[in-house]
């Protein structure tokens, strides 16, 4: 971070976050964080259920998540977050709400709630656990909505809440389709060129190829066909209103290429608009994936 300020004039109220796994968190290595500059933490909780932890495959247990979170809770940072899963192996509904509960309890500026999805090339994806069924998890969602909302927690992402006034930084850039930065190993970047090409970057996964210098892995230009999707299924995840000119000023496209798309998907209810912004719908928060296959 202090090479990082010699080249680059960071904002004195950036927002720098660190993750941090809960067993590895103590009140000495908090402190250093801070004297660093880091002013957020995200601590990766998943679950505060010890079974439900082994099946993730954590190392940490429900004692160790719940201290973490409560330390971070008496330290002076500008936020931090806890992450936690729901639709987990086996998972009930009382299950996924203990969970929420429990972390109502520390109290964190900003939750993280994600729904468990079996990615490729992972032990989930080789040896698949019983998972809840769809109707599990509506029920699961809808009085875990509810749950947040009364305390005070406002959903502004897909699996994001926060109180007022702490939504994360980068969250918002992200999904309104800013630029970012990847510099460290595995890490991905966006970067908008000055001809107006989007480039993305990915770096080097394996730590042994970074430290021997090879740092990119990929680099290429995002198709011009694929933005309107790559614009939208990144922009259709926050709630907030979409001003309309920000698809031309961060795709260099003109909106007259997704009328038609943009039409179907009001027909549908998934979005309303008026001159200046699109609004996603309930309806349409509820049907994202079918909402953005317009623009595929």
């Amino acid at each position: 971070l202090s090479n990082i300020n010699k080249i680059i004039p960071v904002d004195n109220d950036a927002e720098i976050t660190i993750e941090a796994n809960p067993n590895s968190i103590d009140i000495e290595r908090f402190n250093g964080y801070q004297q660093a500059g880091i002013n957020r933490i995200s601590i990766g909780v998943q679950s505060f259920q010890a079974d439900k932890l082994v099946k993730l495959g954590r190392i940490h247990n429900p004692k160790e998540a719940f201290t973490a979170g409560k330390l971070a809770k008496t330290l002076n940072l500008r936020s931090f977050n806890l992450d936690l899963m729901h639709g987990l192996p086996s998972q009930c509904i009382d299950d996924a709400i203990y969970d929420l509960k429990q972390a109502i309890v520390i109290d964190p500026p900003h939750l993280s709630w994600y729904q468990l999805t079996i990615e490729p090339n992972t032990l989930f994806s080789s040896k698949p656990p019983v998972l809840p069924d769809d109707d599990k998890l509506w029920e699961i969602y809808q009085q875990g909505h509810q749950l947040l909302t009364k305390h005070g927690y406002q959903q502004y992402e897909t699996s994001a809440y926060a109180k007022k006034g702490f939504q994360c930084e980068h969250n918002l850039n992200y999904w309104r389709f800013g630029d970012y930065l990847g510099i460290g190993c595995g890490a991905h970047g966006k970067l908008t060129q000055s001809d107006g090409k989007i480039i993305r970057t990915i770096k080097t996964r394996h730590p042994k190829g970074y430290l021997e210098g090879r740092y990119l892995d990929k680099y290429y230009e995002v198709p011009k066909q694929e933005l309107p999707f790559e614009f939208f299924m990144n922009r259709f995840r926050l709630f907030e209103p979409v001003p309309k000119y920000e698809f031309e000023q961060r795709t260099y496209l003109s909106l007259q290429i997704v009328d038609k798309q943009i039409t179907m998907a009001i027909e549908k209810g998934y979005l309303i608009e008026d001159e200046q912004n699109w609004q996603i719908t309930e309806h349409g928060k509820l049907f994202l994936n079918s909402l953005l296959e317009f623009f595929l």
